[in-house]
């Protein structure tokens, strides 16, 4: 039996084979979960994705800018599963006029726009959910290093910094409803995601050189372990954490 075994897993975030969410659902599956996968925009290449894992999951659409989508999620997830006890948020999206050390001259419309897709999209996500997770559970979400600043990442630094809080407020709120809310903060991957970041190479180089450990930027199963041991029954009394999987690289100085 895995770590997992009966528990209903709703993930969000799978664009490719190569996405952290994809591999997710994949840890998922294989320690016993039933999963059902979220998609926005080429629905039908997240379907084909979807037939890449271990047992093809229902693929529902979901903008999570979109009230009415947010509004009718409960039910379409109960078509599927009856309840929920994990939600895995893997949502991001930041203008290019945010990134790229454009920092001073982002305009509001464009840090908004950041802001709402990858730091609010938490709480409206959590909150749409909620009536499907009444025995409890667990809310993890993808973060990355928000406590200094790096070249080129600009205004999504701001946005995860304040996914971070979002996290710790959420985690005060759902705490009644004996839901855990944490996150993991990888180290840079080279994901579809991060190849639309100006300058990524220049990010991602820092992460062999320092971290302990070593970092291999093509593998996303570390972190994906770690979603999935945060989504399982292991670790009951935490919740308002970062997690850490980069190779140690958050530990260490120049």
């Amino acid at each position: 039996m895995g770590i997992l075994e009966g528990k209903r897993i709703l993930v969000t975030g799978v664009i490719t084979d190569s996405s952290i969410a994809f591999h997710i659902a994949r840890l998922c599956q294989e320690q016993g979960a039933t999963v059902v996968l979220t998609g926005y925009g080429r629905l039908s290449l997240v379907e084909r994705i979807a037939q890449r894992l271990p047992e093809t999951p229902p693929v529902l659409e979901l903008d999570v800018t979109d009230t009415e989508h947010l509004d009718s999620l409960a039910d379409r997830v109960r078509e599927h599963v009856d309840g929920l006890d994990g939600i895995v948020h893997s949502i991001g999206f930041t203008p290019q006029e945010a990134l790229g050390g454009n920092f001073l001259n982002t305009s509001w419309e464009d840090v908004a726009t950041a802001m709402h897709t990858s730091t609010y999209s938490l709480k409206a996500l959590s909150t749409a959910l909620l009536p499907l997770m009444k025995d409890g559970g667990s809310i993890v979400a993808m973060d990355f290093q928000h406590n200094v600043s790096f070249p080129v990442y600009d205004w999504m630094g701001v946005a995860k910094a304040g996914l971070m809080s979002t996290a710790r407020y959420l985690a005060r709120y759902l705490g009644k409803d004996a839901i855990r809310v944490n996150l993991v903060s990888a180290g840079p991957l080279r994901t579809m995601a991060a190849r639309s970041i100006p300058g990524f190479e220049e990010l991602a180089d820092m992460w062999p050189e320092r971290a302990p450990l070593g970092w291999d930027t093509a593998n996303p199963e570390p972190a994906a372990r770690a979603v999935v041991a945060l989504l399982s029954d292991w670790f009951p009394a935490t919740t308002g954490e970062v997690v850490h999987v980069d190779g140690g690289f958050h530990s260490t100085g120049a």
